[in-house]
């Protein structure tokens, strides 16, 4: 699965990165991404690919309440297009999720360390993701961060489709985000067949963070720092 993951890349980066159009974006760095927030996408739009700000945790169109989005933070690829929360988005609508690393956390004795995964380059990578439109109700108390939408109010949220994972990531987590090949993003947002395999072990590393990312409101510098000397072997 993936229940966290940075996006630090600024617009200019993303925009030379991704080839987007449209008005520049301030974004802030985020080193803690947690479900529920508020993250960057990108989608097809007219004249190219545009930048959208999106809910982490997809809410199926025919959903009666919205809690069902923390349960939906992650499809598995190999059944999204058949099960009810994701075909229609699996379909038609599909987004590219920009990241520059993620977590996973392996249990070590009692307790559980957290791992940052990336590319061995430091360079940013894309998730594989679907995203959905959300009516809500009339009638329906919301609290958080969704009270102040009312009736008939519009909210779109997404998922990131999950793979088995690759050789680098095995000794932490059977499962890792699909990071789609530069060749594959726009076959991907047009609804093509696109393989959504592992990516490629060795241009990958990981490396131990401080549990400080095990809280979402700690969103800083400190959570991607390596703490000790273990470094993931790939087999």
């Amino acid at each position: 699965m993936c229940g966290r993951f940075t996006q630090r890349l600024p617009w200019r980066e993303l925009q030379e990165f991704l080839d987007l159009i449209g008005t520049p974006q301030n974004l802030r760095p985020r080193y803690n991404v947690a479900p529920g927030q508020t993250i960057a996408t990108v989608r097809l739009g007219d004249g190219g690919r545009r930048l959208s700000m999106l809910r982490w945790g997809l809410i199926p169109a025919w959903a009666k309440e919205p809690n069902i989005g923390y349960k939906l933070i992650n499809a598995r690829s190999e059944t999204a297009h058949q099960k009810p929360s994701f075909r229609a988005a699996f379909k038609a609508r599909r987004c590219l999720i920009p990241a520059d690393g993620f977590y996973e956390w392996k249990r070590e004795g009692k307790a559980k360390q957290p791992y940052l995964i990336g590319m061995k380059d430091g360079a940013g990578f894309v998730f594989a993701g679907l995203w959905e439109s959300w009516t809500v109700p009339a009638g329906l108390p919301l609290t958080g961060s969704l009270a102040e939408l009312a009736p008939g109010a519009v909210l779109e949220t997404c998922t990131i489709l999950t793979t088995e994972a690759n050789a680098a990531l095995t000794p932490i987590h059977p499962r890792m985000p699909v990071i789609l090949p530069a060749e594959a993003y726009d076959p991907w947002l047009t609804g093509e067949a696109v393989p959504l395999a592992p990516y490629p072990a060795a241009a990958m590393t990981a490396h131990p963070v401080s549990t400080l990312v095990n809280k979402p409101a700690n969103d800083d510098e400190r959570c991607v720092e390596c703490v000790g000397d273990k470094y993931i072997p790939r087999r």
